[in-house]
């Protein structure tokens, strides 16, 4: 039997009166892969919280690591003992080599006043060579993509001597060949003994990598259970006490182009794409890493103008140099990092639902008029069913599912003709996930083309009435979702096979 690395017995925790966790035990094994799941607000991210020592539990807990009692658990003594968190943000220096991020702990632990650059490279060398990751060490950490950034941070933590490592939601922004890339460093550190506990909402992933599954709701532990005893139906029970399905959209399509596409090229990104989208209608396009979706949006909406080619709005051909011309066409576009480009994070709801419209608010004398401001803040709020502790509330403070919502608002603000949504539900529950596509599927019954980018083909097989694959910049096929068995789809490579075939 597997040593226990981590044990926790009555955990309870309120803020503010509000019960946070309540009497929750987990245990975590020596050198598994053990997952956290739950819904956003679960406790989830309070009990990471307790177990890297940020925050105290109530009394009457108890912890032990390696079976030795832990009295004062605090985040000093938690990292002593080799847990370490890795978050969301990522917390690497931008303005330092992948080197120096990487060696970070060591240096701060020397306590000297001048740098080995030979001992840093040496170590940061030894780390990447360790769980066989290449990465360019005298780069600096900010011009590196998401994934090569969350494999710094991988490495800096195993310089620091983790033993127990906690990712939260590490795959939220990383496509799935990143994800694949992700799993074969975990499950390289876990043949070297590392535990880690690995917080996630996406079931696939979770069905992948896990050894065994511990669920949150509501601030209680329903159970742990070993992974091969679940399926995705199960597991989104257990998270939600709900049985959710999810249904295909309704025939909204209307027979009018509203958006068409004609030879649209741009070297390096896509080449030759023509495609049409109907009033109502809601078109997936789907492709790995390097297929070009993103950067084929991006073009429609202005952002990455094309070199060659057409697009018409409403059959009359139209010049999108920039996303104001795309907003004059009656276009709108939330992109796939909502915290970075979607919202402000620090500004209210109300600011960012009408940061697209600010001119059409302002008075006869070039004042914003207040009260017609947070009266439409307030009627896409009840709209689309955001739920919102106050309208002055700022974004960050919001689920992942309903600051999703926000974005989603602020274009819709602008009375689109056609909405963009680029990755609508990343790091989002399964339960939010539900309630935005069903929102997506009620703009599109009110007539709105809509145009969903996803790497995950069930999204675009449950949401939309076609499919388009991308592959390498070109656009190889156009499916039918009705036309596709519907247990072919919880495949993890299904897109492998689309785009091999």
């Amino acid at each position: 039997m597997a040593q226990e690395f981590l044990v926790m017995k009555g955990i309870s925790k309120k803020f503010s009166g509000i019960q946070a966790l309540n009497n929750v035990d987990i245990a975590i094994n020596e050198g598994e892969i053990h997952c956290l799941v739950g819904q956003n607000g679960c406790g989830k991210s309070t009990l990471i919280k307790i177990i890297s020592g940020v925050i105290k539990p109530e009394k009457g807990a108890n912890i032990w690591i390696l079976g030795n009692p832990v009295h004062h658990l605090t985040s000093t003594s938690a990292i002593q003992q080799g847990i370490l968190v890795i978050y969301q943000d990522l917390s690497i220096f931008p303005n330092l080599t992948v080197a120096e991020n990487i060696a970070m702990p060591k240096m701060l632990e020397s306590n000297s006043e001048l740098v080995n650059w030979r001992k840093v490279r040496d170590l940061a060398a030894e780390v990447t060579a360790k769980i066989g990751v290449s990465l360019p060490l005298e780069k600096n950490a900010g011009l590196l993509s998401i994934a090569d950034r969350q494999l710094i941070a991988i490495c800096r933590a195993i310089a620091g001597d983790a033993r127990l490592l906690i990712m939260d939601e590490p795959t939220a922004s990383l496509t799935r060949e990143e994800v694949d890339q992700l799993f074969v460093v975990i499950k390289e550190l876990q043949r070297k003994g590392m535990t880690t506990l690995f917080v996630s909402h996406k079931l696939n992933e979770i069905m992948s990598i896990a050894e065994r599954v511990t669920v949150i709701r509501d601030g209680k532990k329903v159970g742990t259970y070993q992974s091969k005893e679940l399926d995705n139906e199960k597991l989104i029970y257990l998270m939600t006490g709900k049985n959710i399905a999810y249904s295909r959209p309704q025939d909204t399509i209307k027979p009018q182009c509203i958006l068409e596409v004609k030879n649209l090229s741009k070297k390096g990104n896509y080449k030759d794409i023509s495609f049409c989208l109907h009033e109502g209608e809601i078109l997936g396009i789907t492709g790995l890493l390097g297929s070009g979706r993103t950067e084929l949006a991006l073009s429609i909406f202005g952002m990455n103008p094309p070199e060659k080619g057409d697009i018409f709005v409403n059959g009359a051909l139209v010049k999108i140099h920039n996303n104001r011309d795309a907003i004059k066409n009656g276009l709108g576009m939330v992109p796939e990092d909502r915290m970075g480009q979607g919202l402000i994070m620090n500004h209210s709801v109300e600011a960012n639902i009408v940061v697209t419209v600010m001119k059409t608010l302002l008075s006869r004398i070039k004042l914003i008029h207040l009260r017609k401001r947070k009266k439409l803040a307030l009627k896409l709020v009840a709209d689309l069913n955001i739920k919102i502790p106050d309208i002055d509330a700022p974004a960050k403070t919001l689920s992942g599912g309903n600051q999703q919502r926000v974005a989603v608002a602020k274009w819709i603000a602008t009375d689109p003709q056609i909405l963009i949504l680029d990755g609508p539900t990343i790091g989002v529950d399964v339960h939010a996930k539900s309630g935005i596509y069903e929102m997506i599927k009620s703009l599109a019954a009110a007539g709105m083309g809509i145009i969903i980018i996803s790497d995950e083909f069930n999204e675009v097989y449950y949401n939309c009435h076609r499919i388009l694959v991308m592959d390498h910049g070109r656009l190889l096929q156009e499916l039918n979702p009705q036309e596709i068995k519907a247990e072919d789809v919880n495949d993890f490579n299904i897109l492998t096979q689309y785009t091999a075939n």
